[in-house]
């Protein structure tokens, strides 16, 4: 072990026992960006940097494990990606759907997919649903695994759900207009009975949501990581909790 990696280890260990478990986020959202660029500045494939992101899901996971999280979102793939190139969207799905299974196949946490799965090819979808289906009576941390997501998706998925829902009882449409509140089409969210994410977490610099949750964050905390998904170190995760455990959370008072 070189000096730095023990240095490291030591500022690790002292930045994880500052953190108390009473200050950690019920919630978290991460964005998994940048395994592109990161392919491109190290010379690999596109597809290796997806491969290589999908990799270091377990360790987030464990990680907020270990933090005392309760539920996290992974962004794996959004509704605008959907439109990439069949070179880059198919082996990319074939990525998804081994690591969604893979995080079943661990027999830890309880996945939920989250997203348009109608706009999905039916093999993935089906695959999706398969390890939500395996991991349904598992306790402990709840992992909504978003893929086909966009936040404007969900809320318009959310309001059509709420009209049929109304429809189907014979509500007239002048009454439906009165009665929708925001309660109503929280329940009709991707994510309805789920507490909103505390923090939401972006890695590769970019700093704007993008449509990650955009309903469910407006009173969510942010962080900002320059680190490309794949370089995601613990440490920055840790960063991540000690930045949220700092902040005076005003929940838009």
């Amino acid at each position: 072990m070189g000096l730095n990696d023990l240095l490291y280890g030591v500022y690790e260990r002292r930045l994880a026992r500052r953190l108390g478990a009473d200050a950690a986020p019920r919630h978290v959202g991460v964005m998994l960006d940048g395994n592109r660029r990161w392919a491109r500045a190290n010379g690999f494939e596109t597809s290796d940097g997806h491969q290589a992101g999908a990799d270091k899901i377990k360790d987030l996971l464990q990680w907020c494990e270990d933090a005392g999280v309760e539920v996290v979102t992974l962004w794996l793939l959004s509704t605008d990606n959907l439109s990439r190139s069949d070179d880059e969207i198919v082996p990319l799905l074939r990525i998804i759907e081994t690591a969604v299974s893979d995080l079943a196949a661990e027999g830890r946490w309880r996945l939920h997919p989250i997203g348009a799965l109608d706009l999905l090819p039916v093999e993935t979808a089906l695959s999706l649903k398969a390890s939500a289906e395996a991991t349904r009576e598992i306790g402990g941390l709840h992992v909504n695994v978003a893929v086909g997501y966009g936040g404007r998706q969900e809320i318009a998925d959310a309001v059509r759900a709420l009209l049929l829902e109304h429809a189907a009882l014979g509500t007239p449409i002048d009454l439906i207009a009165e009665s929708v509140n925001i309660e109503e089409i929280e329940a009709h969210l991707y994510t309805k009975g789920q507490p909103d994410p505390d923090l939401v977490i972006r890695t590769s610099g970019e700093q704007r949501l993008g449509g990650f949750l955009l309903w469910q964050s407006a009173k969510s905390e942010f962080y900002f990581c320059e680190a490309y998904w794949p370089d995601f170190r613990h440490v920055d995760f840790l960063r991540a909790l000690r930045s949220y455990a700092e902040r005076e959370r005003r929940f838009g008072r």
